[in-house]
C-alpha cells in the first residue's frame, strides 16, 4: 500500500514537473517575443531621434535662411530707399508738358490780334483731370518723406484757380467721395498705408502735424485750442493767444515757438485738423472770388522712423502749402481791411519771388527773412536741400488771361530754379 501511494506521488510529480517544464517554454517563448518587440521599438525610436535631428537641423537651417532673406530684405529696402531717390532727382519731363495761352486784343481801328505765349514745365493738367492723377504723379515725394527727405509742395496761382481745391479738395471733407480728396488727405492715407506695411520689417513711426497761416505778415494757429490764435491779440472769448515765433534749433531746422502739434494716429485725424483750420482760415469776398483765401496756409507732418531691428532711423518732414491767390488791385475791388490784406498777399508773393530769382542766379544772399512766408519756408526753398515741387494753377477763363500769364511766367522762373540735392536726415 505504501508502495502504492508512492507510484501515486511520483506521477503527480512527473505531471507537475511535465507542466512546470512547458509553462517555462512558454514564458521563455515570449520574453523572445517581447525582445523583439523591444528591439523593434528600440530601433524605431532611433529612427525617430534620427528623423527629429534631421528636422531640427532643417529647421535651424530655415531659420537661418529666414533670418538671411530679412537682412536681404532690409539692405534691400535701404537701397530701394536711395534708388527711388534718385531716379526721382534723374527722371525726365513727361510727354504732356506743354501749354500755350492766347491773348485777344483789338486796336483803336477795331483790328484783332492774337499773341501766343508757349511754355513748358513738368507736367500740364487739363481743366478734366482728375485728383487721382494729380496725386499720382506727387506721390512718390511723399514716399520720400517716409524715406527721411525734407519735402514741400506748393500750390501757387491768382485766387479762384483752384489751389485749396487741389490741396485740400473740397470744403466739406468729411462728406464728399475718396476721388475728390486733395493732396493733404491723400498724402496722410498713403503714409499710413506705408507706415503699416513697414511695421512688418521693424519700422515704427511717429507722426505729429501742424498746421498755421499767414495773414497780414502775422503768424496765425489753425489748431489752436479756442479760437484763432498766434499774434498775441485776444479771440472772440476774450482770451489772450500766445505768440508764435519762427525760430532755427540747434540742428538749423526751421520752427514755430508756440505752435499747437497734434499727434496724427489715425488716417481719419487729418479730417479733423482741415476742418478746424478751415473754421480758423481767414476768408473773404472779393471781385474775383467770393471766397477767397486771405491768407498763406502751411500743414506741416513730422515723421520720425526707427527700425527696432536695425537701429536705422529717419526724420523727415512734409510741407503743403496752399499760397494765397494772387491778385491785381484794380481787378479785386479791394478796399480797407481787405486792401491791406491784398497787398500783404501781394508783397509775401513778391518776397517769394525775389527768393527764387536769387536762387536762380546763384546769389550769395537769399532774402529768406523778408517775409514771413519765406522765412518759414527758408530749409523747403534751398536752404535744406528739400525735395520741392510747385503746382501753379491758372483759370481758363478769357477774362483771366493777364493773371494766368503773370503766374506762368513766375512758374517758368521756378522751373529754371536749383535749389540743390536733398539729401536723408536721420533722427537724432
Amino acid at each position: 500500500a505504501k508502495l502504492g501511494a508512492k507510484r501515486d506521488e511520483c506521477l503527480r510529480l512527473e505531471s507537475t514537473i511535465s507542466k512546470q517544464a512547458s509553462d517555462q517554454l512558454e514564458i521563455e517563448s515570449t520574453c523572445r517575443s517581447l525582445k523583439a518587440k523591444m528591439g523593434q521599438l528600440e530601433d524605431a525610436v532611433n529612427t525617430r531621434d534620427i528623423n527629429i535631428a534631421e528636422l531640427q537641423e532643417k529647421l535651424v537651417s530655415r531659420d537661418n535662411l529666414v533670418a538671411e532673406l530679412e537682412a536681404k530684405l532690409r539692405v534691400e529696402e535701404t537701397t530701394r530707399r536711395r534708388l527711388h531717390n534718385t531716379i526721382q532727382e534723374l527722371k525726365e519731363c513727361e510727354d504732356n508738358n506743354e501749354i500755350e495761352l492766347t491773348q485777344s486784343s483789338e486796336n483803336a481801328l477795331g483790328k484783332v490780334t492774337s499773341k501766343t505765349s508757349p511754355f513748358k514745365f513738368d507736367r500740364v493738367y487739363s481743366p478734366e483731370s482728375s485728383q487721382d492723377t494729380v496725386f499720382e504723379d506727387v506721390s512718390q515725394l511723399i514716399q520720400s518723406a517716409l524715406d527721411g527727405y525734407p519735402v514741400c509742395i506748393f500750390a501757387y496761382g491768382q485766387t479762384g484757380s483752384g489751389k485749396t481745391h487741389t490741396m485740400q479738395g473740397p470744403d466739406t471733407i468729411g462728406d464728399v467721395s475718396d476721388d475728390a480728396l486733395g493732396i493733404i488727405p491723400r498724402a496722410v492715407q498713403q503714409i499710413y498705408a506705408n507706415t503699416s506695411k513697414l511695421a512688418e520689417r521693424g519700422w515704427e513711426y511717429v507722426l505729429e502735424g501742424q498746421f498755421v497761416e499767414i495773414y497780414n505778415e502775422t503768424l496765425q494757429d489753425l489748431l489752436a485750442p479756442s479760437g484763432r490764435g498766434g499774434n498775441g491779440s485776444q479771440n472772440a472769448s476774450g482770451d489772450k493767444q500766445t505768440k508764435l515765433e519762427i525760430y532755427q534749433d540747434s540742428d538749423g531746422h526751421t520752427r514755430v515757438k508756440n505752435v499747437t502739434t497734434v499727434r496724427v494716429d489715425s488716417a481719419e485725424r487729418v479730417h479733423w485738423l482741415l476742418a478746424r483750420a478751415a473754421e480758423n482760415r481767414t476768408v473773404a469776398a472779393t471781385n474775383c472770388n467770393e471766397r477767397s483765401s486771405r491768407s498763406h496756409s502751411v500743414f506741416t507732418l513730422h515723421l520720425r522712423g526707427t527700425n527696432v531691428l536695425t537701429g536705422e532711423s529717419s526724420s523727415g518732414v512734409l510741407n503743403l502749402i496752399d499760397l494765397a491767390g494772387s491778385e491785381r488791385l484794380s481787378n479785386s475791388g479791394s478796399s480797407g481791411e481787405r486792401l491791406k490784406e491784398t497787398q500783404a498777399i501781394n508783397k509775401s508773393l513778391s518776397s517769394l519771388g525775389d527768393v527764387i530769382a536769387a536762387l536762380a542766379k546763384g546769389s550769395r544772399h537769399i532774402p529768406y527773412r523778408n517775409s514771413k512766408l519765406t522765412h518759414l519756408l527758408q530749409e523747403s526753398l534751398g536752404a535744406g536741400n528739400s525735395k520741392t515741387l510747385m503746382f501753379v494753377c491758372v483759370n481758363p477763363s478769357p477774362a483771366s488771361a493777364q493773371e494766368s500769364l503773370c503766374s506762368l511766367q513766375f512758374a517758368t522762373k521756378v522751373n529754371s530754379c536749383q535749389i540743390g540735392t536733398a539729401r536723408r536726415q536721420a533722427a537724432s
